[in-house]
């Protein structure tokens, strides 16, 4: 009864923010705030102003004085920056980081962990995508500071992050090889953190979190378990109607009608190879019912992750003027969420929910320059001088082509940095007054999100999902802790 029926999915950029993880994990489940991009996150909320004072009540819990200290000089603005200026630029992501970035990673990971974990003693998880690998040491580390019990990752094959976990422990340095396209066998592609190189006095030992690694394959969850530096605490078997980035169909890619990636048998996990494994087991996409829990648990997992009906719920991060008529159009049965094998610069199918005034509208975008400014989803390559340097399709085609991009891979490629922080309010502010639009991504079921609303009006909590999730489990303790 130690592991948590319910995993509340890390979505987006601070979809699943702090709020929303800490409301859950408080009910006795598992919270999880997103890793994303929080370098970002925390640096606009303070240009904000930090309404509530929360991210300065975090830094003051810091235990690093002078490096919080830093960190609200530089990006803290007294009752916020004015609506019409753009949010400062942070610096870039390379293989080798500023010191200025890497504090901000270490710094906005503690934070979000620290405020999730605030006021009750239930466990709360972080969640990284492998493909953004830049972050990963500074930002594991910064997460690890704050207590962070559960590190959840995916969008990759993060073979190496257990090590990681076991170094931390002792704040000793750890490495992590960045994927460099093209790289020739001298080209050095490793990163490297030494946490004493920003620890400001002696620390006790760290506790480690355990690992959960998100799979949509068993020979992944085999692979892991033989190859990995260290130990795997378990697997999040994630189908293709979760949302935002899903595994790739396996074999030739084959679009539908609607340009929709079709799955077949191939892409479906065996769930008793999964048992044979004895490692706990959740399972995600399209199991956000107490019909599915319950199947869940009957097929031996320890529970399932759930996404969606969380990311639409009073504490989620999403911003109301997208939030509320999406579940309008839920509640009508009128909600469209289309895979797009395209959208995503990571190569990945990206989920997107049809609304006005979002990415979704293909055309309505095209009027977008090609800006590519953040940069958490570029490819590093190999230059013809023999170092590294990074390029994204959704730039501008002729900078991607003179990088040795393939110029059709620029096809219908969308800036998904931009519009995941225009998601939660932070969108940026272009020359000309130009507000970048967000880009919704919701799983296949989105509709159903409607069943948890109350009789009238488009509001509900995250324990009301808890509690109607919970509602189908037979013979639970764990239905006493929500009620609680």
């Amino acid at each position: 009864m130690d592991l948590p029926r319910i995993i509340q999915g890390g979505m987006g950029v601070a979809v699943s923010n702090w709020r929303l993880a800490r409301t859950v994990s408080a009910a006795g489940q598992l919270g999880v705030v997103s890793g994303t991009a929080l370098d970002q996150v925390l640096a606009r909320r303070l240009q904000d102003g930090d309404p509530g004072g929360h991210m300065r009540y975090a830094l003051s819990h810091f235990p690093f004085p002078e490096m919080a200290k830093r960190i609200l000089e530089t990006y803290f603005i007294e009752g916020g920056k004015p609506a019409k200026a753009p949010y400062r630029k942070l610096p870039p992501h390379l293989k080798d980081c500023s010191r200025e970035l890497q504090e901000l990673f270490i710094v906005s990971n503690f934070v979000e962990v620290f405020l999730a974990r605030h006021g009750h003693s239930h466990p709360v998880g972080i969640n990284f995508l492998e493909k953004i690998q830049v972050p990963h040491l500074a930002s594991i580390y910064g997460a690890m500071l704050a207590g962070v019990d559960y590190i959840l990752m995916g969008a990759g094959i993060p073979m190496r992050i257990p090590g990681i976990l076991d170094l931390y422990v002792n704040h000793e340095a750890a490495t992590y090889p960045l994927y460099v396209s093209g790289a020739t066998p001298e080209l050095d592609t490793t990163m490297r953190f030494d946490p004493r190189d920003y620890m400001e006095r002696e620390l006790s030992a760290l506790r480690r979190p355990k690992f959960l690694a998100i799979i949509a394959s068993n020979t992944l969850a085999v692979t892991l378990l033989k190859k990995s530096n260290g130990r795997v605490d378990g697997f999040i078997i994630e189908g293709p109607t979760a949302g935002g980035h899903n595994a790739p169909p396996r074999g030739k890619l084959q679009l539908d009608e609607t340009g929709a990636p079709i799955y077949g048998e191939r892409d479906v996990v065996d769930l008793a190879k999964m048992r044979d494994l004895r490692v706990p087991f959740w399972l995600a996409g399209g199991y956000g019912s107490a019909e599915k829990l319950q199947e869940a648990l009957n097929e031996g997992a320890a529970g399932i992750q759930v996404g969606t009906p969380f990311a639409f719920c009073e504490e989620s991060g999403l911003r109301d003027d997208y939030r509320l008529p999406l579940l309008a159009r839920a509640e009508a049965g009128l909600a469209k969420v289309k895979t797009d094998a395209w959208a995503s610069p990571t190569g990945f199918p990206f989920k997107v929910a049809e609304l006005e005034g979002t990415v979704s509208v293909a055309e309505k975008y095209q009027e977008r320059p090609r800006i590519c400014d953040l940069g958490y989803l570029r490819e590093a390559y190999q230059t013809a001088e023999g170092g590294i340097d990074f390029r994204c399709p959704s730039e501008p085609v002729t900078v991607y082509v003179a990088k040795g991009g393939k110029p059709e891979d620029t096809a219908g490629r969308k800036c998904i940095c931009n519009g995941l922080l225009a998601n939660i309010g932070h969108a940026q502010v272009r020359a000309g007054g130009r507000v970048e639009a967000g880009v919704v991504t919701a799983g296949d079921g989105l509709t159903e999100a409607a069943e948890f609303l109350p009789v009238t009006g488009l509001r509900y909590g995250a324990r009301d999902v808890i509690e109607k999730l919970m509602a189908g489990v037979e013979n639970d303790s764990l239905k006493e802790v929500v009620a609680a």
